[in-house]
């Protein structure tokens, strides 16, 4: 069995972007232990590999989580809590689960004597890569005390948002569907504006020195479309999912969301046309509605 050790990370996910957390921590000179679901080939250089769940909250006192969802979010913590033997007392759940699903599993791993730090990310995977990610957290002041120096090892971009688990959630679920809104919409202008006769490049650069710059402007386009990469790691399923995550909560709190189910129609449209696709490949999918609809000028 491996040593345990006081200061030792665990880290659960090493998809896209838990892989590159879990470097960063290991980066950062903690001692991490990690476990996904597709096995060891994932484990960032530096990290142990823990056949299951349970070994990592044997060995690590802090966990990270990096799951796709509020369903597998919840399986791991209770995984978690039942482990025999468990060290870990603090999870940090770094997933978009949305605010509903971070306040049950807070309230169940409480149960169990494990305090739990609602901490989403957003900037990609160049972002984690770069230590830019921003990491919006929030918990009980002991909680969010205890666990800094893992969010310090995560990225160098930190912002408390909250006292409860869900409200780190609520902030991430705005600024996702600000994103998706902002990409989508810029997708359909650019594509109109190339239908047109304009230029792409000169498209930018005269939209990001007018009042239409937005992160897809001056991001998306200029760093993945404009260069035919379409490789910001962020798959369209996963947008589709986090836009209906805000709409589901929107409703809850304060009645329905006009724009966000129209923009939660169209990003369920493109993730149902091309599964799993890199969401800044919706610009293709807008240019594509462009010639089935238009005429030509």
């Amino acid at each position: 069995m491996e040593e345990t050790h006081a200061d030792t990370v665990g880290f659960i996910g090493l998809g896209n972007m838990g892989s590159v957390l879990a470097s960063n921590l290991v980066q950062a000179g903690h001692p991490v232990v990690a476990h996904d679901i597709a096995g060891p080939g994932r484990v960032p250089a530096g990290a142990r590999y823990a056949p299951t769940v349970a070994e990592v909250a044997r060995q690590a006192a802090v966990v990270v989580l990096s799951l796709p969802d509020g369903t597998a979010s919840e399986q791991v913590a209770r995984q978690i809590a039942a482990a025999p033997g468990r060290q870990a007392t603090h999870v940090v759940d770094t997933s978009t689960i949305g605010t509903g699903a971070a306040q049950a599993i807070g309230a169940l791993l409480a149960e169990h004597g494990v305090s739990y730090v609602d901490a989403p990310v957003s900037g990609g995977v160049s972002g984690a890569r770069a230590r830019t990610l921003a990491v919006m957290y929030a918990g009980p002041d002991d909680a969010c005390a205890h666990v800094l120096p893992v969010l310090a090892g995560l990225s160098d971009r930190r912002h408390r948002v909250g006292s409860r688990a869900g409200l780190a959630q609520a902030m991430k679920l705005a600024n996702n569907f600000l994103a998706a809104t902002a990409l989508a919409a810029t997708s359909e202008a650019i594509a109109f504006g190339l239908s047109a006769g304009l230029d792409m490049g000169t498209m930018l650069e005269v939209l990001n020195a007018s009042s239409g710059r937005n992160s897809a402007t001056d991001d998306k386009f200029p760093n993945q479309v404009l260069t035919g990469r379409y490789a910001a790691g962020f798959s369209n399923s996963l947008m589709a999912k986090d836009v209906r995550l805000y709409r589901h909560a929107v409703e809850e709190i304060s009645g329905d969301p006009e724009i966000g189910a129209l923009v939660a129609a169209v990003w369920d449209r493109f993730a149902a046309a091309a599964p799993g696709a890199d969401f800044t490949r919706i610009f293709g999918f807008h240019q594509e509605l462009l010639r089935k609809t238009s005429s030509p000028m």
